[in-house]
C-alpha cells in the first residue's frame, strides 16, 4: 500500500523498548526469589546455545538505575518490563516476598523519576517451578486461581503508578514451544495437552482482566500476541491450503476446542473446517 500523505505520530505516542525478567535481571536466587521453570530448563544439557543461562544476564536487578539513566539519555518514553512471578511468590503462592515487591516498586519509581512511562508485563514465560512440580503448571486448571492471586497482589502494589499492563506475553509462543516442539519448558510434545494448556491460559487471562477492572479502574490491560503470518510457497491449491492451515494453527486458535464445545452446547452451533455453521 502506498500513502501519498503520511500522518505524523501523535505527540503522546509511546516510543520505547521492552524486556523480560529472565532475559535481563539475573540475581536468579537472591533476596528470596524462588526457582522458575527457566532456571531449571536451561540446566538441561543441549537446551540452550553453549549452555548459556540467565543467572546473571545483564544484571538489571542490581544495575537498573544505570539502565534507566541510559533509557532517558536515548529519549525513550516508555519501558515495558516483566515481573518475575517467583520474586513475588517464591513458590507461586502463599507468603509474599517483600524484597521482590520492593525491587519492582523501586524500578517503577525510578522510571517515573526519569519521565519514562512504565508498562508492566505480568507473565513473560517464567512459571514458578513449584507450581509445575505440584500440579503441572499450565496443564492444570488450578493455575487460574494462583495466577489470579498473583495478579491482585501486583494490582494492589503498583496500580497507583502503573496504568499500562500486559497480562500474558505471547501465549501462542510459550504454549506451542513448550507443548508442541519441546523448545521451551516443560519440554513436552503433546498436541492434546497443548490445547488444554491454552484453555487454562485463556481462563487465566480472562480472570486477570476481570480483576484488573476492580483494582486499577483507570488503567489499560490486555495480552500481547506474536502474530506470524503464513504465505503460500506457490499459487498451487495444495500450497494455498497449507498456508491457510498454518495461519489457522499458528494465529487463530484463540477460540480453543473447549470454548467451541461450550458455545456449541449453549447455542446449538456446529463446526466445520471453514468455521461456524448454524443448525
Amino acid at each position: 500500500m502506498i500513502h501519498e500523505n503520511l500522518k505524523p505520530f501523535p505527540e503522546n505516542f509511546l516510543w520505547g523498548a521492552a524486556s523480560a525478567a529472565y532475559q535481563v535481571e539475573g540475581a536468579w536466587n537472591i533476596d528470596g526469589k524462588g526457582l522458575s521453570n527457566w532456571d531449571k530448563f536451561v540446566r538441561i544439557p543441549g537446551k540452550t546455545f553453549k549452555g548459556t543461562n540467565g543467572d546473571v544476564a545483564v544484571d538489571h536487578y542490581h544495575r537498573y538505575k544505570e539502565d534507566i539513566a541510559l533509557m532517558a539519555e536515548m529519549g525513550m518514553k516508555t519501558y515495558r518490563f516483566s515481573v518475575a512471578w517467583t520474586r513475588i511468590f517464591p513458590n507461586g503462592k502463599g507468603e509474599v516476598n517483600q524484597k521482590g515487591l520492593e525491587f519492582y516498586s523501586d524500578l517503577i519509581d525510578e522510571l517515573i523519576k526519569h519521565k519514562i512511562e512504565p508498562i508492566l508485563t505480568i507473565y513473560h514465560w517464567d512459571l514458578p517451578q513449584a507450581l509445575q512440580d505440584e500440579y503441572g503448571g499450565w496443564e492444570s486448571r488450578q493455575i487460574v486461581e494462583d495466577f489470579k492471586n498473583y495478579n491482585i497482589t501486583l494490582y494492589k502494589a503498583f496500580g497507583d503508578r502503573v496504568k499500562y499492563w500486559v497480562s500474558l506475553n505471547e501465549q501462542n509462543i510459550f504454549t506451542r514451544l513448550g507443548y508442541q516442539n519441546a523448545m521451551h519448558p516443560p519440554g513436552v510434545k503433546d498436541d492434546k495437552l497443548f490445547y488444554q494448556v491454552n484453555h487454562h491460559a485463556n481462563l487465566a487471562n480472562a480472570i486477570a482482566i476481570k480483576e484488573f477492572r476492580k483494582y486499577v479502574p483507570d488503567g489499560k490491560i490486555g495480552p500481547s500476541f506474536a502474530y506470524s503470518p503464513a504465505y503460500a510457497a506457490t499459487s498451487k491449491p495444495e500450497d494455498l491450503l497449507a498456508a491457510e492451515n498454518a495461519e489457522e494453527f499458528t494465529n487463530h486458535w484463540w477460540m480453543d476446542v473447549y470454548a467451541r464445545e461450550n458455545i456449541q452446547k449453549r447455542h446449538g452451533i456446529t463446526w466445520s473446517a471453514k468455521g461456524l455453521l448454524h443448525k
